[in-house]
């Protein structure tokens, strides 16, 4: 007896569902509220057998363009020509009108638009050992003539084991040490807002078995003004120098002191 075949997966339409505005009404305060700048995690973000078919789709072998030196180690592609159909469609319905109005609910960033070329962004795999430094994004899209708002990364390795590492790191603005950790869990997305002092990486590299990847999609998005503290000159990507523990130490035992004293003032 033969069964009825299954439709495939379909990425187009998938945030027409209400309950995404849902999520994005429900989850706003906490987003922004979020330390150490605003962000929020969500899992079992997509239909678990679309999720499964995008991690499944990641091609083994194209034409990756690789990063390898003391800052980032990683292959990506942001050529939206050289991935299979559908995480093209995946990645134009992250970039389409419903998801936008998911994202500035959410944000409270308006006039969000895209970024067609998806530069720095796409299609990101790494492997054991890989990692990417601490930094703060470029902030400004050349071609857009836009300023960098916020960043959607989409974690797409099934099976994907917590002592593998791997976490995106959110840091303090005085780069004293990571405040949120986020693992690459399969299905999640990772939300956060970008500027002069929104600190991440994946300081830790890939603790995966050989051959296992770290699939992640990554979209940026943009706004033609910015009228906030992170008004800058554009710049690249910055990376950033950890506080060193023991002149951190110095002035959490100073501060620590106060309120060991006496409350007279000295010469009292």
């Amino acid at each position: 007896m033969s069964s009825k075949p299954t439709s495939e997966p379909r990425a187009i339409g998938t945030f027409d569902d209400p309950a995404y505005a849902a999520l994005a009404v429900t989850g706003a305060d906490a987003y922004r509220h979020a330390e150490p700048f605003p962000h929020a995690v969500f899992d079992d973000f997509l239909d678990p057998a679309l999720a499964r078919a995008l991690g499944e789709a990641f091609p083994a072998d194209i034409d990756w363009i690789e990063r390898d030196n003391e800052q980032n180690r990683r292959r990506y592609q942001h050529d939206e020509t050289k991935l299979p159909g559908l995480l093209r469609d995946m990645l134009r319905e992250l970039n389409a009108r419903q998801f936008l109005l998911f994202l500035e609910t959410l944000t409270g960033i308006d006039n969000l638009f895209p970024d067609p070329y998806f530069i720095g962004g796409g299609a990101h795999v790494s492997e054991r050992d890989d990692f990417l430094k601490v930094h703060a994004d470029f902030n400004w899209h050349h071609k857009l003539q836009a300023h960098r708002r916020c960043n959607v990364l989409l974690y797409l390795t099934e099976d994907w084991e917590d002592e593998w590492g791997g976490e995106t790191e959110l840091w303090s603005r005085d780069m004293a040490g990571p405040v949120a950790q986020v693992t690459p869990r399969f299905n999640r997305a990772l939300v956060f807002s970008t500027g002069e002092h929104s600190n991440h990486g994946q300081p830790r590299p890939n603790a995966c078995p050989p051959g296992v990847l770290r699939k992640v999609l990554n979209l940026y998005y943009y706004t033609a003004r910015r009228d906030d503290e992170d008004v800058a000159d554009p710049h690249f990507t910055l990376y950033k120098t950890e506080a060193s523990p023991f002149a951190v130490a110095l002035g959490d035992d100073y501060r620590a002191s106060a309120a060991r004293s006496a409350p007279e003032r000295p010469g009292d």
